[in-house]
């Protein structure tokens, strides 16, 4: 069973970039065929998909934040990022790093965490 966990700062300024990293367990993050994702939550709204990347190190991202978007691995740690440049109070959500097959994406999720965009 895959596991997830994410980490990084929970408080970050505006104008700053926002680093999270989602570490892997019970799995490789070059398993064929699994997409490994950012999805966030803002307070009060629905799931919002941020990207992926695949098993094999190809990224997919979000048209709408696709600009300041980007997310790489670190294979030899077993991990993924992201990194959310130029932030506003706007992207204060909580954020969750998911995993799995191509045929259920979203079949793992971290226990995901808070962050807040403040000065």
């Amino acid at each position: 069973q895959v596991q997830l966990h994410e980490s990084g700062p929970g408080l970050v300024k505006p104008s700053q970039t926002l680093s999270l990293t989602c570490t892997i367990s019970g799995g490789s993050i070059t398993t064929m065929y699994y997409y490994w994702n950012w999805i966030r939550q803002p307070p009060g709204k629905g799931l919002e998909w941020m990207g992926a990347i695949t098993y094999d190190g190809s990224t997919y991202y979000s048209p709408s934040l696709k600009s300041h978007t980007s997310i790489s691995r670190d294979m030899s740690k077993n991990q993924f990022s992201l990194q959310l440049s130029s932030v506003t109070p706007e992207d204060t959500a909580v954020y969750y790093c998911t995993g799995g097959h191509s045929d259920d994406r979203f079949g793992s999720w971290g226990q995901g965490t808070q962050v807040t965009v403040s000065s």
